[in-house]
């Protein structure tokens, strides 16, 4: 339970940031769609679903399945984009940018914690935040992971379409109608389990040496 407690709050940070980037990015490629909107902001209000951003992720946090979920997807209008290529793949891919940097600021509150930590001992409420920091550097390696799924509508399948010939990008597309089946599929199958299984060590990459942080209760 404190997992998922612990969960619920970095998933809204992470959802916001994602769908914030995705509109700022937009903006910087000629696009206001979103900023006419209100999603130029960091505010959770502007971003969450209350269906695909909490009630979703705490039934599969508490069906024993990864804490996966959604915000309001961010409206774009593609042909106001300066340049419509790079302009479709820097926006995508901006999403998961702002999920990586959520990675650093999560790493960086870990260490800081971990060296608060040896120098004075520590307390309940220091482990309970490191705990929150380290599930901030794992949720946000598989929420990129899960976002670069060459599926559509996730953010890797824009960059894949762009990487195809013309006629072949034309038929992917029509995954769209698809794409959320698909992705279900993925979810009832156990896929996703495998995927989280493959954020962890990643994330584990940036936390800092056990060493550092003997005696913490993780």
């Amino acid at each position: 339970m404190q997992y998922v407690l612990l969960s619920l709050p970095v998933l809204l940070l992470a959802f916001s940031v994602h769908e914030f980037m995705h509109a700022y990015v937009a903006l910087k490629q000629g696009d206001d769609t979103a900023y006419m909107l209100g999603r130029v902001t960091l505010d959770p209000r502007a971003h969450i679903d209350p269906i695909g951003s909490i009630l979703f992720p705490l039934i599969g946090a508490i069906s024993g399945a990864p804490l996966i979920g959604w915000a309001k997807p961010t409206p774009t209008t593609p042909r106001k984009y300066r340049k419509y290529v790079r302009g479709d793949v820097l926006v995508s891919l901006a999403g998961v940018a702002g999920n990586f940097l959520l990675i650093l600021l999560f790493a960086l509150l870990h260490v800081v914690a971990a060296l608060v930590f040896r120098a004075t001992g520590g307390n309940e409420v220091l482990v309970t935040a490191d705990k929150l920091f380290v599930i901030g550097v794992e949720l946000n390696f598989f929420l990129i992971l899960f976002n670069l799924i060459p599926v559509p509508p996730l953010d890797g399948s824009h960059v894949l379409y762009h990487l195809l010939p013309a006629n072949l990008g034309s038929a992917y597309r029509q995954l769209s109608s698809f794409g959320f089946i698909i992705l279900y599929a993925l979810i009832f199958t156990g896929a996703l389990n495998r995927l989280f299984l493959v954020a962890r060590p990643l994330g584990d990459l940036f936390l800092v040496p056990g060493d550092l942080v003997a005696g913490m209760t993780m």
